[in-house]
């Protein structure tokens, strides 16, 4: 059995020589050791910040102005200088492959970099005649299809600003996002295919656009060719922090926050993670198992700004088979393969041997804490050369705070470092750091792809009680995180989701890697309805595989499993079973909202089903208030 801090893989002498970030450590001066290099990148970020966009040759017109002002939340990136996203994103050889689409009917599409700006111009045309300036808001309806990221750059290139929902989300979703940032134009589909079915999405569409006073126009990927105009590509330069993207909050209480990112922001952030995070450039093909509904995409996109081939899937990743994606990554000779930790626990139960992955140099795992046993199984049963990356961020800043380089070995269950420019610590109850001990993540420095606002907060103060609240002056992530003395971290779960028994402190991911190893266990989810000063309950729920029951057996080997591989602390009180475990449409577990509920907050209150993928399950756990 694989423990905690087990070295599965460590790079050679060959692997660190050619490394991306290898090279970049020689060329600003900085060899060594990856330690060496963060302590400076967030030491001295002027320094780090210009030494990236040097690097990478962004495109733009950068001010004499110093590179960073103020402090958190109010400090500014580069004031003075002006660049466009979608400028650097298509710039590079025509011929070179740009985007690779594939649906799960079989379906693929590619486009070279020239014929992706050819689209991109003719989309810009479409949206100028529809009135779309800068500032203006174009909402996308849209799967993972190409159309989605051509109306993307188009309407970055115009300085106006994109915002995506996946259709899977349903109308009233939809409206609670899209009406607080009143766009001018939806672009939508008539319906999707998923796990080989077909949803129509004709009356919903119909609907949202109703609930949308501002739009001038509702196109149709159905009358794309209509849309789409001859016309030159152009690209306005804005300034470093103009809005680039609206992206949103899981809505799980209350209505979903619309955290909008600027166009420097994120051309650096992205530039400096894809490169030296995942070790991405030209000759590389990048696929993240995403939804336009999740950051993921915003960072697959990114893919184009390092000059790799971005790879898009429209489709269920278990359709035909739970090896669907394995399958593709085969196929299309994809060289970095990214995915949430659920799918590849999944992969690990279901015993598949995925072959034919000899193009494939990383595997990417975030969403969720990947277990020991998650890591092993890539190791064992995927490759043995791969590199695994668990990287931990958020879509507050669109990024990783935590994760892995090609430099650093991989070991079971931790995440190999903190990224470059993210000055990550774990602050005690008293506000202190700790190294060695589970703490809050804290960032005590600013990023530069940090939300330049919140969309409809002029005074800033729904930013400020996001993430400021808590310790002035310091971001509050919300997650618990162990910092090792080597630099090296192991995230819990959320801190407002942590479990108490007896004053200590437990996170939800280590329940979740034993109770979820057993068969018998298709999803799990533990909450403590202990208040402050007062001990509560500690209640496990399980949904069960096909076939099987929660019978007394299973209980006594649930609670064994518990108290042998974690402490007595860790048995619950109560095991039950239920239909299905509540998540988010981005697929995290309602830890929180289940909690309130048994709490005794209201249904209705505790959660918000639009932004649920599955809110009928929520009845199953109000009969347990008073617990």
């Amino acid at each position: 059995m694989v423990s905690e801090g087990d070295v599965l893989w460590v790079p050679s002498a060959e692997v660190i020589r050619d490394a991306r970030i290898t090279r970049f450590q020689e060329a600003v001066g900085r060899p060594g050791s990856y330690d060496g290099l963060w302590s400076w990148s967030v030491e001295e970020p002027a320094a780090f910040w210009t030494a990236v966009w040097d690097y990478f040759g962004v495109v733009g017109d950068r001010s004499d102005s110093p590179v960073i002002t103020g402090e958190m939340p109010q400090a500014q990136w580069f004031p003075g200088s002006r660049l466009n996203y979608a400028e650097n994103a298509l710039k590079g050889p025509a011929d070179r492959i740009a985007v690779i689409f594939r649906d799960e009917s079989g379906e693929r599409r590619t486009y070279t970099l020239g014929e992706l700006r050819d689209e991109v111009a003719k989309a810009r045309a479409g949206l100028v005649r529809l009135g779309v300036g800068k500032g203006d808001r174009v909402a996308g309806y849209l799967p993972n299809i190409p159309e989605a990221l051509i109306a993307f750059l188009a309407t970055a290139s115009l300085g106006a600003i994109w915002s995506s929902c996946s259709p899977d989300f349903g109308a009233p979703a939809i409206i609670d996002r899209f009406t607080q940032i009143e766009p001018k134009v939806l672009i939508a589909v008539d319906g999707y295919t998923y796990n080989g079915r077909r949803f129509d999405r004709t009356d919903v569409v119909a609907d949202i656009a109703a609930r949308l006073p501002s739009l001038n126009a509702t196109v149709r990927v159905s009358e794309w060719d209509s849309f789409t105009r001859p016309g030159d590509l152009a690209f306005d330069r804005v300034p470093f922090d103009h809005p680039l993207w609206v992206l949103y909050s899981s809505g799980t209480t209350g209505l979903p926050k619309p955290i909008v990112h600027g166009h420097g922001g994120i051309v650096v952030e992205h530039l400096k993670s894809l490169t030296f995070h995942q070790d991405l450039g030209e000759g590389d093909r990048f696929f993240w198992y995403t939804t336009t509904g999740w950051m993921m995409w915003n960072y697959l996109a990114g893919g184009l700004l390092v000059g790799a081939t971005v790879v898009l899937y429209d489709g269920s990743a278990a359709h035909p088979s739970t090896g669907a994606l394995w399958d593709l990554v085969a196929e299309e000779g994809v060289t970095y393969f990214g995915t949430g930790a659920p799918y590849i626990v999944a992969s690990m139960k279901a015993g598949l041997k995925p072959a034919g992955l000899e193009a494939l140099k990383g595997v990417g795992s975030t969403g969720s804490p990947l277990p020991p046993e998650g890591f092993a199984w890539i190791y064992s049963d995927v490759s043995a050369d791969v590199q695994l990356g668990s990287f931990s961020g958020g879509t507050d800043v669109c990024t990783g705070f935590v994760g892995a380089v090609r430099t650093l070995p991989v070991r079971a269950g931790v995440i190999p470092c903190r990224s470059l420019g993210a000055r990550v610590e774990a602050f005690d109850p008293a506000g202190e750091p700790v190294t060695g001990e589970v703490g809050e993540l804290v960032i005590t420095a600013p990023m530069p792809s940090m939300p330049v606002m919140f969309w409809n907060d002029p005074d800033g103060r729904r930013y400020r009680e996001s993430y400021f609240e808590e310790y002035p002056g310091v971001w509050r992530h919300g997650d618990w995180i162990k910092i090792l003395p080597d630099g090296g971290s192991v995230i819990y779960g959320r801190s407002d989701s942590t479990l108490n028994r007896g004053g200590v402190r437990m996170g939800t991911s280590e329940f979740y890697r034993v109770v979820e190893r057993f068969d018998a266990v298709a999803d799990s989810l533990v909450i403590d309805t202990g208040r402050l000063g007062q001990e509560g309950r500690l209640l496990l729920y399980i949904a069960l595989a096909e076939g099987r029951d929660l019978d007394e057996t299973l209980v006594k080997e649930l609670k064994t499993a518990l108290r042998t591989e974690l402490s007595p602390r860790h048995v619950p009180d109560e095991i039950a079973a239920v239909p299905g475990i509540p998540r988010t449409l981005s697929g995290k577990k309602l830890e929180v909202p289940v909690r309130k509920i048994l709490q005794g907050v209201p249904v209705e209150q505790a959660a918000n089903p639009d932004a649920m993928a599955n809110p009928e399950v929520l009845a199953f756990f109000t009969p347990l208030a008073d617990a």
